[in-house]
């Protein structure tokens, strides 16, 4: 795997912060108009869940800059979603770069 490789998968982390957004009914609704909101800013969302725990929700997603998944993040900050984006790697290719380095 080369330096200049861009991984583009991202984990997602969610917190709800508006009370009215405790309805189960809203939550699902939340989720679908989110999808297709980052879909037009180029991103896939790969699949969430429901966490227990300090979050709320995992969102998986894939996207092809930073940029782009930075437009997602702020989407879900406008749904009432404090969020934490993080870049992630596959523990196959983790594991070729640490191959790379032994």
């Amino acid at each position: 795997m080369s330096e200049t490789e861009q991984y583009t998968k991202y984990a997602i982390l969610a917190q709800l912060q508006e009370a009215d957004l405790q309805n189960p009914h809203d939550m699902a609704s939340m989720w679908g108009t989110i999808t297709n909101q980052c879909g037009e800013v180029g991103v896939e969302i790969l699949d969430s869940y429901a966490v227990l725990g300090e979050f709320d929700f995992l969102v998986l997603a894939d996207a092809p800059s930073r940029g782009q998944v930075l437009k997602a993040a702020l989407i879900m900050e406008r749904h009432g979603l404090d969020v934490q984006t993080m870049e992630i790697v596959s523990t196959d290719s983790f594991a070729k770069l640490v191959d790379d380095i032994s």
